[in-house]
């Protein structure tokens, strides 16, 4: 167990590299409205997971276990008391209920991306387990990722790994038999363990969930702490990302677009999310894009920097 500062990220200084802006081709107003749904939401159906959408993986399992995961009264209770240290008592951001639904609809919604464009995963599948265990194995590492706050911030994800395994102990018999208990539980301590930014995940399973922990990051909800109020490149970075959205990629199965009211949020993808692909054996299957909208240095036009990152 290390002892790195309070962060789940690189947070160095310096200008973010390969971040050079590309003005878009297309109207600001289009790439403003293009996603807008009829009641105004900008990408209101890529925020959350479906379960009674058609999937690109066999979801009834799933399904099943996050009926239950919503009526969990021990889930619900760590959900809030692992947010005391992180925000009450180090005056982070939210690492909370919040966080964790967030975390979880996204690394679902990355997960079907993926499996729609052909990504084969490999942590069910050499443990044995079925194609339907997938994302069961990504929902419950989403959920109990961050549990481990409720001893210190300092290390987190290494408290995550014993208290989540108590709770799967008396969680996953309901499910599966033994053989299954111990192989789901193993996948799922796994991709707990390598949201952390210095674990190196061994499946694709849990690099979805790690780069999902990173896809937090709107209106200063970034992973990387800031002091509220402060000016540091952290709280500037962190305050200009306005929304993040997922999407099916022309030529590769998930793109990430991150839209921004002002450059410096470059520096946030760039010091926070691209250390979370970086590593998550999805490199490849994943672009980043990184959308700025701003006035002109006269403040009448709107002008978009599109950069891919």
């Amino acid at each position: 167990m290390s002892d790195s500062p309070d962060t789940d990220s690189p947070d160095g200084d310096g200008d973010p590299a390969g971040s050079d802006p590309v003005d878009a081709e297309a109207d600001p107003a289009d790439a403003l409205d293009d996603d807008m749904d009829p009641d105004g939401d900008p990408d209101a159906d890529r925020h959350e997971y479906h379960p009674g959408q058609a999937h690109a993986f066999p979801d009834d399992r799933l399904n099943e276990m996050l009926d239950r995961i919503d009526s969990n009264t021990e889930i619900a209770a760590y959900l809030e008391a692992q947010n005391v240290n992180p925000v009450d008592r180090k005056g982070y951001n939210d690492h909370g209920t919040k966080h964790v639904e967030i975390v979880r609809d996204r690394a679902l919604r990355l997960y079907d991306l993926l499996k729609a464009g052909g990504v084969e995963f490999n942590g069910a599948r050499q443990q044995g387990l079925d194609e339907a265990d997938e994302p069961v194995i990504i929902a419950l590492a989403a959920t109990l990722h961050d549990i481990g706050h409720v001893v210190h911030r300092h290390d987190h994800p290494y408290y995550s790994i014993p208290l989540a395994a108590d709770f799967l102990d008396d969680f996953l018999p309901s499910f599966y038999d033994v053989p299954g208990q111990v192989r789901v539980k193993a996948e799922v301590l796994h991709a707990i363990l390598c949201h952390h930014t210095e674990e190196q995940p061994l499946t694709r399973e849990a690099g979805v969930v790690r780069i999902a922990d990173g896809l937090d990051m709107e209106r200063g909800r970034s992973r990387v702490p800031y002091e509220e109020g402060g000016r540091g490149i952290n709280t500037v970075s962190s305050q200009a990302i306005e929304r993040v959205s997922l999407r099916e990629g022309d030529d590769i199965p998930a793109e990430v677009e991150i839209r921004m009211n002002n450059a410096a949020g470059v520096y946030q993808v760039d010091s926070l999310l691209k250390a979370k692909i970086d590593g998550s054996l999805l490199e490849d299957q994943i672009r980043t894009i990184a959308i700025n909208t701003h006035r002109d240095d006269d403040g009448n036009g709107t002008i978009v920097d599109r950069i891919e990152l």
